[in-house]
């Protein structure tokens, strides 16, 4: 229901694009998607690479138009042209990678540029481009030229940029992709600082520790669905029948794994700096677990196995299951 507490209505949103190969069917990007955002909060939309993320946040900015269905943002309709005209003064968009900037620019210069593109006043620009440049912890850097900035000060500038206009929705796509992860900290805690200013933040991330640590509420996709939804907690408790069970060997359990993943249950493995392998998987309740499946992990020699508390990761991959990168 749409009502003046929530800033995004979506019901059954669908896109899809044309093959460019004659006879090929239509591939579903988004495939009949429905969630509500609230005003001022942090809402994330998580999923693997091509489970349609980017493409929800590009409909929801008016940077494509939905095949079907309907999205209601800031009370206005994104596939309505004149609608989608008034709502982009009222957003914006930070998406990871460095395009975007001015290279050639100092970071000032470019706030400057994209002040006047939003049509604010000379008078105003100094006040709100130095706070932003405070804001993002650019201030010392502010005569420098972007192409002599780190990656993570690119990403700093670019969230300034986006700020100029005091969106009321921020969309967030995968902002800390490929940033180290004190960077990444940092933006993080930039991100959780808007929202603490009122602002509502629209994360696209498969990071789970970022979605955890931010997220006020989420869904998950997968191949253009929605396979889950909720806060955390929720999200968590879908999986109530499943145990996530830990196995600790001293030889890589590959084949082992291979074995699970042939029973369809998500499988991963690590290898730990002290030479033993961590696996991961989730398997129903009620099963044997502990038994069967430490004779599959017996010949790789077994350190330790047990059953821990679903994480978040492991509810993502559960509920992914094939999809899961």
């Amino acid at each position: 229901m749409n009502g003046p507490e929530h800033a995004i209505v979506v019901e059954d949103l669908v896109r899809t694009f044309k093959s460019f190969m004659s006879g090929s069917p239509e591939k579903v990007a988004v495939g009949g998607i429905s969630f509500e955002v609230k005003k001022g909060e942090i809402f994330g939309i998580l999923g693997p690479n091509g489970a349609g993320k980017t493409t929800t946040i590009k409909m929801l900015s008016g940077l494509l138009t939905p095949t079907s269905g309907k999205a209601m943002v800031l009370g206005m309709d994104v596939s309505d042209e004149k609608s989608v005209r008034s709502l982009r003064r009222r957003i914006n968009i930070v998406a990871g990678g460095e395009r975007g900037l001015y290279y050639r620019l100092s970071g000032r210069q470019n706030l400057e540029f994209f002040s006047d593109l939003y049509g604010i006043p000379k008078k105003e620009q100094k006040t709100l481009i130095n706070g932003l440049l405070e804001l993002v912890d650019l201030a010392d850097a502010a005569e420098v030229k972007v192409e002599n900035y780190s990656r993570g000060m690119k990403q700093r500038i670019h969230i300034a940029r986006a700020l100029i206009n005091s969106p009321e929705i921020l969309y967030l796509d995968e902002p800390t992709i490929g940033l180290d992860p004190e960077i990444s900290r940092g933006i993080r805690g930039l991100v959780r600082k808007l929202s603490d200013g009122g602002a509502t933040v629209i994360l696209t991330t498969h990071y789970m520790f970022e979605a955890e640590e931010l997220c006020d509420h989420m869904i998950i996709v997968s191949h253009g669905k929605v396979v889950g939804r909720g806060t955390v907690i929720e999200i968590k408790d879908s999986i109530a029948d499943v145990s996530c069970i830990k196995v600790v060997t001293e030889a890589d359990p590959a084949v082992a794994v291979a074995a699970l993943r042939a029973e369809g249950l998500e499988a991963g493995v690590d290898a730990l700096l002290n030479g033993r392998f961590v696996t991961k998987f989730a398997a129903r309740k009620g099963d044997d677990a502990l038994g069967s499946y430490e004779g599959l992990f017996a010949p790789f020699r077994v350190k330790s196995i047990g059953i821990e508390e679903p994480t978040l990761e492991d509810a993502y991959l559960t509920l992914v299951g094939g999809d899961a990168e």
